[in-house]
């Protein structure tokens, strides 16, 4: 299994949007190396979701439930989806603060390509993420 971040605006879709919803399709990715990372999501990877901009951070743990395929809101066939379900929403949210101040993240994705919407998390970087939210 692989564990992933995803970043999204609260005021376009926030976690409680996908907790509504029950499933998603993670559309609207066009930049490469996001895509390159969808493109390696497999059914069962976890997901970390965070919401950017505004509250800058994360919120809550889904799942990949379809790995990647085309992405019907365009014609151009080099963009591809995933569909995520929740799985489980934080006790207490990890801010982009803590998550600075935390030695043991120092060298996550996030903080390393902060414009990146998708990213790889290393299983440590997952673990300390969810101890610090639960």
């Amino acid at each position: 299994m692989q564990h992933w971040l995803v970043k999204s605006e609260p005021e376009k879709y926030a976690w409680a949007d996908l907790v509504r919803d029950g499933r998603t399709m993670w559309d609207g990715v066009r930049n490469y190396q996001a895509r390159n990372n969808m493109q390696q999501m497999q059914p069962g990877d976890l997901v970390l979701y965070y919401h950017s901009v505004s509250e800058k951070a994360v919120v809550g743990i889904a799942k990949v439930e379809k790995a990647a395929y085309p992405d019907p809101t365009t014609d151009d066939p080099k963009w591809v989806v995933v569909d995520l379900v929740p799985y489980r929403a934080f006790k207490e949210p990890v801010t982009l603060q803590q998550i600075k101040e935390d030695k043991r993240l120092q060298d996550i994705a996030l903080l390393r390509q902060s414009r990146l919407s998708v990213m790889p998390l290393k299983a440590e970087e997952f673990d300390v993420l969810l101890a610090l939210g639960n």
